[in-house]
């Protein structure tokens, strides 16, 4: 079972038959976007998946606010949305799923404000405590966590002791970062500052212990030949397999 996660930028815009065409090459049974809005060319990417066979679908996108940022997630399997109850912080920009798939798990799909934002620690701390007291069997948690390990997500030296204390916390929680736990401390960046041209990797899948045995592999793809910009969007995919 494949399952891709993506930020897919800005709504995806004109660059949605790309990132239809790249989605297409990878096969997924699942995918999850942040950045999905709603707006037309989101709502066309989504039908499209739809058209494809992912047509169980579940978004935070509020025509209310239809330029904000929110997440998507799209499946072949019936789709369960678990409630946030009182995770104020997390609204729109986490959802959470129960996956019917013929081995059923749970999905999170997240995408985390950056530091501007002046949410992104009370953010960070929602998510820990919400993963911290799951009690939902098998589960990942896909996303743009706008994070990273300092000295070892980031080309230069960028994270600092918050961002990288999230990372080791999930760990210790027993829900591993899923490329670390098959890759190591290989290298791998999945943002690009368009300034520096250092790279980030911000996107991870954090995989907890009843379903950590199941994780076949985890890579990132570009959109295109070579490193962003080149593809449809600034960020690299996140390709993810699953032993059914």
């Amino acid at each position: 079972m494949r399952l891709v996660f993506w930020n897919i930028r800005a709504g995806g815009g004109v660059r949605v038959p790309r990132l239809v065409r790249r989605l297409a090459a990878w096969a997924p049974d699942v995918v999850a976007f942040c950045e999905f809005r709603a707006t037309p060319p989101s709502f066309e990417l989504a039908r499209i998946l739809a058209v494809n066979g992912l047509r169980h679908q579940a978004t935070t996108a509020d025509p209310a606010r239809a330029a904000s940022n929110r997440v998507l997630i799209a499946s072949r399997w019936p789709l369960s949305p678990i409630p946030l109850r009182g995770d104020r912080a997390l609204r729109g920009r986490w959802l959470l799923a129960q996956v019917h798939a013929p081995a059923p798990f749970a999905l999170a799909a997240v995408h985390v404000p950056n530091r501007v934002s002046g949410i992104k620690w009370t953010f960070l701390d929602a998510v820990h405590a919400r993963l911290r007291t799951w009690q939902g069997g098998p589960a990942l948690m896909v996303g743009d966590t706008n994070s990273g390990v300092l000295g070892l997500d980031d080309e230069v030296p960028c994270f600092n002791a918050r961002e990288t204390g999230f990372m080791r916390a999930l760990d210790a929680l027993g829900w591993v970062d899923g490329f670390r736990h098959l890759h190591g401390e290989a290298r791998a960046y999945t943002w690009y500052s368009p300034n520096g041209r250092n790279g980030f990797r911000l996107d991870q899948a954090f995989v907890n212990r009843r379903l950590v045995a199941r994780l076949k592999d985890v890579r990132y793809a570009w959109g295109g030949p070579g490193r962003a910009p080149r593809g449809p969007s600034d960020h690299a995919a996140l390709v993810l397999d699953l032993a059914e």
